[in-house]
């Protein structure tokens, strides 16, 4: 099949899984072979992985790929400089699934492109690395399980904490009992975000591909003052958006428990009434059995915040009470502070007096490393598609029980679907703009 029908061919089959039978080959790797990639949004923190992977001496960074050209001249010098070689660069991310050359997709997009993009690399046999939150809504993060699972592919997602060494003893600490039984965890989100400007409709600017950025979401009428975070058409919410770290390490430390019971939430758009339409206030409570899992967490509050970056890459703590992305681990005999991404963890005693303490470190570099051994050895990686499903399932049950008045519903895990609700069940899935659909099969 030369270029042009092959081109043609994956235009026509968008989510079909005829893709697979010809661009799934797998190549083996040799002690020195790079693994090359494509990444896939320019973005902030697109970016930062292009520039991560590219700085690797056992990757290439072949292609960037953003809708929007004017971000793609300045981020191919910077991956130049990194790897003494400039990729190459596209505005349709097909021209990289193309490529038999490419072994994996680095998905950096916003939300609304992480399940499409995603499962379209796993049909033409790529592997990938998905930021997060994984999917849109509970169905896309199903259907991306079963294309990872079907086409035998690698799909990491960036919650790098999972491989961090300090939650790892974090975990064995929670497990080995010596907190008792746990029956509470408390995930916070805390910050403090500044409300939107109006601004007015206008044309899309010149190298700009709206439509194709918009890609499967709905094409509202372009608005330079619109946060995408900040619209539930293009992101499951900007609480959502970054309490999926501590929502996903809570369920770590816990054993990774994969579905609660019941949902409930209180809260909703409190203070930032600019426009949005997701929660700048979220109080959600999950039951699993006799552990309640619950989020705290708000975009208006000043005085808590992240922990700087000189504590997290460093022998230092948190001021727990005012970090805004702590968990606290409550066991019959003992509690735990958790911090993400460096910050540490400390343990108590049932008498309230500390017994044990570890520092952590980020580990961004670990979990890219997880991942390109993974990609060679073709086993799960730290953070595999499956527990990234499970942990953004957690938003987008909060964010159900929201629209539906704060309602309080079951959930029913062997269908991935309410008990008696549905109205519910309509939420679980969305509306998909043509071309850029998910068929049900994949």
């Amino acid at each position: 099949m030369n270029s042009v029908n092959r081109r043609d061919f994956l235009k026509r089959s968008i989510g079909i899984a005829a893709t697979v039978a010809v661009l799934s080959q797998r190549r083996a790797f040799s002690a020195n072979d790079k693994v090359i990639v494509g990444v896939m949004g320019l973005g902030g923190r697109g970016r930062y992985l292009a520039e991560s992977f590219a700085r690797r001496s056992d990757t290439e960074v072949a292609y960037l790929c953003d809708a929007d050209s004017r971000r793609l001249p300045r981020a191919k010098d910077a991956i130049a400089a990194a790897q003494g070689k400039a990729p190459k660069l596209v505005r349709d991310f097909r021209r990289i699934l193309e490529d038999k050359n490419v072994d994996a997709l680095i998905n950096a997009t916003p939300d609304h492109w992480h399940a499409l993009g995603s499962i379209m690399a796993c049909q033409a046999g790529k592997d990938v690395y998905v930021e997060k939150p994984m999917c849109h809504n509970i169905w896309e993060g199903a259907k991306m399980v079963e294309a990872a699972r079907k086409y035998k592919r690698v799909v990491q997602v960036g919650m790098q904490s999972r491989t961090a060494p300090y939650m790892a003893n974090a975990r064995k600490y929670v497990q080995s009992g010596k907190i008792g039984d746990v029956h509470l965890v408390r995930v916070f989100n805390m910050m403090k975000h500044g409300a939107m400007g109006k601004g007015v409709e206008q044309p899309a600017p010149k190298g700009f591909d709206y439509d194709m950025w918009c890609g499967p979401a709905p094409k509202l009428p372009y608005n330079p003052s619109r946060r995408w975070l900040n619209f539930r058409e293009y992101s499951c919410g900007p609480i959502p958006g970054d309490a999926i770290h501590q929502l996903d390490l809570a369920r770590f430390l816990i054993g990774d428990k994969p579905y609660p019971d019941t949902v409930s939430h209180s809260g909703g758009i409190n203070v930032l009434n600019d426009g949005r339409n997701t929660p700048d206030t979220q109080f959600a409570m999950y039951e699993y059995g006799k552990l309640t899992l619950q989020l705290e967490a708000a975009l208006w509050t000043p005085y808590v915040k992240k922990i700087p970056q000189n504590v997290r890459n460093s022998d230092a703590f948190p001021d727990w009470p005012f970090s805004s992305t702590r968990i606290e681990v409550f066991g019959t005999e003992g509690f735990m502070y958790v911090g993400r991404h460096g910050g540490g963890w400390q343990g108590y005693d049932a008498a309230g007096k500390l017994v044990h303490s570890e520092f952590g470190r980020q580990a961004d570099k670990e979990h890219q490393d997880n991942f390109i051994d993974c990609i060679r050895t073709r086993k799960k990686p730290n953070a595999d598609v499956e527990q990234g499903h499970y942990s953004a399932l957690l938003c987008h049950l909060a964010d159900i029980s929201w629209r539906l008045g704060n309602r309080k519903l079951a959930f029913n895990g062997k269908t991935e679907s309410f008990v008696g609700a549905p109205d519910a069940d309509r939420l679980l899935k969305r509306t998909y703009r043509a071309p850029w659909i998910i068929r049900d099969t994949i």
